[in-house]
């Protein structure tokens, strides 16, 4: 019996010195649920061509902390966007609210996407409000995509335009 209690003991000794020594655990058990999972089986990673004309890319990033996302959409000609793709350098806050953002853009249309806030992304992913920056980054990494995605058709229709005047 005292050799099972003294086990046990260990155990429990074991798991603390192991959150006190191993940071990354410590920080991943003090994550929402929301963030892990989006964190250990992140959505959409990756790029799109954005040369072309029907991909916006946007470029973001807070030097206080030092998290960059470039979060990428692409729009089919009736307006909606058919993908998006995320890379993201930062904290397990920073990855979650790209992935979640590339998941929320997809199969809305240009204006809806500019309707997510960062509230509403920081809301469902439960971030604590140290981690708020993460979900501002996120809904700015969103407009910017839109934003560039708009110059392009901008620049597209000027295109077409000269070319019918020729």
């Amino acid at each position: 019996m005292a050799i099972a209690s003294l086990r046990s003991s260990t155990s429990a000794l074991f798991l603390c010195t192991r959150r006190l020594f191993s940071p990354e655990l410590n920080a991943l058990c003090s994550y929402h649920k929301k963030v892990v999972d989006h964190y250990e089986n992140p959505r959409n990673v990756g790029t799109l061509d954005k040369r072309s004309k029907n991909v916006g890319t946007g470029l973001v990033g807070a030097p206080a902390c030092g998290d960059v996302m470039k979060l990428q959409i692409q729009v089919d000609e009736n307006g909606k966007i058919v993908d998006a793709k995320f890379k993201t350098f930062g904290c397990g806050s920073a990855i979650a609210s790209s992935s979640l953002a590339t998941e929320w853009v997809k199969g809305k249309s240009v204006d809806e996407a500019l309707k997510i806030r960062n509230t509403d992304i920081a809301k469902e992913l439960c971030l604590p409000p140290v981690k708020l920056h993460c979900s501002m980054l996120a809904e700015d990494a969103i407009k910017a995509a839109l934003s560039d995605y708009r110059i392009k058709q901008q620049d597209k229709k000027k295109k077409e335009h000269v070319h019918a005047s020729s």
